[in-house]
């Protein structure tokens, strides 16, 4: 296959920089040399070895609360219980309306208000 016409006009120079690598002189790799020494020098009289500390016990509420997402996630866990036991305790009426007609056997509380031009959609089987 041809290779395509050449249009980048820094393609040469870039070219001849790939060409031409320098490697590093005799004074540069004497310095590098010097400080690999050193360093294995302060490596050597280094402490051999160090213990890390012991690992920190959690206690069951914290395992859990990780568990479930962390303490944000516990927070609003917390809120949504209060929510329920509140609702829950002080009903409003609309409900302990609805609770007794579904414990006194009222199908009245059963009944679902279709709007009119949904029978005929469900007929056909369209929904």
């Amino acid at each position: 296959m041809d290779e395509p016409e050449n249009t980048d006009p820094l393609k040469a120079f870039f070219d001849a920089g790939k060409a031409a690598r320098p490697e590093p002189g005799d004074a540069l790799m004497a310095r590098i040399m010097a400080d690999a020494d050193r360093v294995q020098a302060e490596r050597a009289k280094a402490p051999a070895a160090v213990t890390a500390p012991a690992p920190v016990r959690r206690g069951w509420l914290e395992r859990l609360a990780q568990a479930l997402g962390g303490w944000p996630a516990m927070t609003g866990l917390a809120a949504a219980t209060v929510a329920g036991l509140w609702i829950g305790v002080s009903a409003p009426a609309g409900l302990t309306g609805m609770a007794q007609d579904v414990i006194a056997g009222n199908d009245a509380a059963y009944l679902i208000d279709l709007d009119p031009d949904a029978t005929f959609v469900l007929a056909d089987g369209g929904m």
